[in-house]
């Protein structure tokens, strides 16, 4: 049965390009080591809540957009195989790799598909 790793994050406006550079080179990373796909938005039309929502979740500040992602895997075996692979993977080093955003921020869960129509 498919998997899916979830995250949402607040990234700068204004690195909304190094984003995406970064989003399709951590993609090609995750795809050799067996995800299926991911999926990367941004924000287009996501309201603040008065109780809760998304910009409320990663605390996005005015400047900020708020990004969604999924990774679908094959399994959960699948991913749990892959992600030390991909965590040790020099192209995901954030020392010498930096995210666009502040991945303090970010939330992120692991989900089995119950609906795929």
């Amino acid at each position: 049965m498919t998997y899916v790793d979830g995250f949402v994050t607040a990234v700068p406006t204004a690195n909304r390009i190094a984003f995406r550079d970064h989003a399709r080179a951590a993609a090609a990373v995750f795809r050799e080591h067996g995800a299926l796909s991911v999926v990367e938005c941004w924000g287009d039309d996501v309201p603040d809540g008065e109780i809760t929502s998304f910009p409320q979740a990663v605390k996005s500040r005015p400047d900020e957009t708020v990004c969604f992602s999924w990774i679908l895997w094959p399994s959960r075996d699948v991913r749990n195989e892959a992600m030390p692979k991909i965590m040790s993977d020099p192209r995901m080093d954030p020392t010498s790799v930096p995210m666009p955003f502040d991945g303090k921020r970010m939330i992120y869960g692991s989900f089995e598909v119950l609906v795929d129509a």
